[in-house]
């Protein structure tokens, strides 16, 4: 049975008797979509790919200390010092074996932490400093995640990282980005995506990168409803065609919850979840951006009781100081979610995955259900051993 999840503004939800374990939900199967590169180093790596490449900029050289300045800026409600904090990483992966590093890691973490499907974004752009085409960019970074899926492999765990090629928002590349995610759709790279700021820089400036994928029959997601609202995933959708909304927290703006406890959905909203558009919420994200106020307040809550097509999300791991394991325990604290409710987001991030349909029903059928079925399956075993002693028994 699902658990019934607290609106915003509600209470968190009582514990249920059969709650996930931290253990259990971080060997569950787990699918991400919505990931940045250069928000997910170790804070280990930052300080010797800095060494390793002169980059003299780091606040501090101390790996511990360095990962409580990354979550403290993050945290702080300055967004020139949110901002600063991916100047960091981006500083020091302008080489390519900074990249096929980085990329190698992410995906060697993801499958630590149970993740059995990952998309994972960043903007070759960005990269360039050093000397290295786009190409080169996008070569490294394939070699660093088949890398990093082989050494998960070797260590018992499984993991397929497909890379979303981002353009930034605020830039004149997202054609040539948009054409390079193209040329290398079958080697590594599933998608398209813009991000950077929304406000004054709206989704409909790229309509020309946009026009194109749609010609050659290609995926892209947009970052939009983060901070901006309505406008922004209208113009997504109905301007763009966008295939997922990176983040749409913001269509609770169009869901009215009425005193009585009964829901009303706009029109945007109604679209949104007639069409089973996917929902790339990322909750720990948004409450350093001030989208929610806490995890019982956010709206992933009644977008969930409504079925809207919500996936979980982390962003950004290192400035959120998060993971899947630690997004899913903080939704089973605040909404009292079961391993049935983490199945739900699990599946519906799948099934929202740019990879051909095949693939994506056989990672459901034959590695999600079946990896959650056996974790339902311990607490009958558990309470089976229980209680298969209490009673003596007749000789």
């Amino acid at each position: 049975m699902t658990s019934q999840t607290a609106p915003t503004g509600a209470v968190p939800a009582p514990v249920p008797a059969h709650a996930p374990t931290p253990d259990q939900i971080r060997r569950a199967p787990k699918v991400l979509l919505h990931d940045h590169l250069d928000g997910g180093l170790r804070p280990g790596t930052v300080v010797d790919l800095a060494r390793e490449t002169g980059y003299t900029e780091l606040p501090e050289t101390d790996p511990d200390k360095l990962g409580i300045w990354f979550q403290e800026a993050a945290d702080s409600g300055s967004l020139e010092r949110y901002l600063e904090t991916f100047r960091h990483t981006v500083g020091v992966m302008q080489t390519r074996e900074a990249l096929i590093r980085v990329a190698r890691e992410c995906a060697e973490d993801l499958a630590e932490d149970g993740v059995v499907y990952a998309e994972v974004r960043y903007a070759p752009e960005q990269h360039l400093e050093a000397g290295l085409t786009l190409e080169a960019v996008v070569e490294a970074v394939n070699e660093g995640f088949r890398q990093g899926e082989r050494l998960a492999r070797e260590n018992g765990r499984r993991i397929r990282v497909g890379a979303l090629l981002t353009a930034m928002r605020h830039a004149a590349r997202s054609l040539e980005i948009a054409e390079l995610a193209n040329r290398y759709r079958d080697s590594g790279v599933v998608g398209f995506d813009i991000a950077g700021a929304e406000a004054g820089y709206p989704p409909t400036r790229h309509l020309d990168a946009f026009e194109y994928l749609k010609r050659e029959n290609n995926h892209f997601t947009i970052h939009a409803g983060e901070a901006f609202g309505l406008p922004s995933i209208w113009q997504a959708l109905q301007w763009c065609g966008a295939d997922r909304l990176g983040h749409g927290v913001r269509i609770i703006d169009d869901i009215e919850v009425r005193e009585d406890g009964s829901v009303r959905l706009g029109r945007l909203a109604s679209y949104v979840r007639d069409k089973r558009i996917p929902l790339e919420l990322c909750p720990s994200s948004n409450l350093q951006t001030g989208a929610a106020p806490s995890y019982a307040e956010h709206p992933i809550g009644l977008l969930r009781r409504l079925h809207f097509r919500a996936t979980v999300n982390t962003d950004n791991r290192l400035m959120s100081h998060t993971s899947m394991s630690r997004e899913f325990e903080h939704l089973v604290e605040a909404f009292g979610y079961t391993l049935d409710d983490l199945q739900w987001f699990s599946v519906n991030a799948m099934k929202s995955a740019f990879i051909p349909f095949d693939e994506r029903l056989a990672m459901i059928n034959d590695v999600i259900k079946p990896g959650y079925a056996e974790l339902k399956s311990e607490w009958l075993f558990r309470q089976t051993a229980s209680t298969s002693g209490s009673g003596g028994s007749e000789a």
